[in-house]
């Protein structure tokens, strides 16, 4: 990971201050809202679920192999990793440690076997009905807002559909009524082996793998994973048994054929529009394993 790469201080620094920006639209809203105490049942996921710092994602770093040049680059000292050459001031390779390392392959695993995989299009979102069924309204994670159908046709929406998740991190939410009526069941252990291209929480995950890599990662990189998130996300919860529409957030019915078939449309398109992030994700874990010490 020696730096190849020299930036001039204008062409980084224009870098940095878009990615602060375009950053700012989502964690800037998100520190108002928390600072109000105020929820959010669609995107407080992507701060809370999801661990990386709304003051992290706000941060800009090239990633390895680049060095910043001119004296403002010098600003990059005081975080950790960061070393002065001759050529600016990269990442220290040395940062990169065995753990970096761990995380890069079993990355690269997962998402290449991901990417090997056709997209299923068949679950209908059931996995957050699943997070409900049969249970008391005051116990159901977004209480603060109801059920669209209530729990008793909710509870019936369940009922009369097959569950297909493949996704452990959907199946571990599940009520234990929601548990047996799955098709599959999913695993830490088997994740590589469960995980495809069509899921919405795996797409999603596209922003965690990225981030898990930090700061060896580019942050426009990340950035791309976070929001293709907040869209995947969007969707997720409209096609929940959650009523958002005073939130502005119009139900996908996947009660109903009409909505199964539109979940089934936005699937796809998601599966499609994710395949480019994970192909540079892949790419990237593939420069990082291989020149890692």
């Amino acid at each position: 990971m020696t730096a190849v790469d020299v930036l001039a201080e204008p062409d980084w620094l224009a870098r940095e201050a878009a990615h602060v920006e375009r950053m700012r639209r989502w964690t800037v809203p998100h520190q108002e809202r928390r600072s109000r105490g105020e929820k959010h049942p669609v995107l407080d996921f992507l701060f809370t679920y999801y661990s990386y710092r709304p003051s992290h994602l706000e941060r800009w770093q090239p990633g390895p192999g680049v060095a910043l040049a001119g004296p403002a680059a010098r600003r990059f000292l005081d975080r950790k990793g960061y070393v002065e050459t001759a050529d600016g001031v990269v990442l220290d390779p040395a940062g990169f440690t065995e753990g970096k390392t761990r995380t890069a392959e079993f990355v690269l695993g997962l998402l290449t076997a991901t990417a090997s995989r056709a997209p299923r299009l068949s679950c209908f979102g059931l996995h957050e009905w699943a997070m409900v069924y049969r249970e008391p309204a005051d116990s159901v994670r977004h209480n603060q807002v109801p059920l669209r159908l209530g729990s008793a046709g909710t509870d019936e929406v369940v009922d009369s559909l097959d569950i297909r998740c493949g996704h452990f991190d959907a199946f571990r939410f599940f009520t234990a009524d929601a548990r047996p009526r799955n098709e599959l069941t999913p695993a830490r252990e088997t994740q590589v082996a469960f995980e495809q291209p069509g899921c919405l929480h795996a797409n999603m995950d596209l922003f965690k793998w990225a981030y898990k890599l930090d700061p060896f990662v580019p942050a426009e990189l990340v950035a791309d994973g976070f929001e293709l998130a907040v869209e995947i996300r969007t969707l997720d919860m409209r096609a929940s048994p959650y009523d958002l529409a005073a939130l502005g957030y119009p139900p996908v019915r996947i009660e109903t054929a009409e909505g199964r078939a539109e979940y089934a449309r936005a699937q796809g398109d998601f599966a499609r529009r994710a395949a480019p992030v994970r192909a540079r994700l892949i790419a990237h874990c593939h420069s990082l394993v291989g020149a890692a010490p």
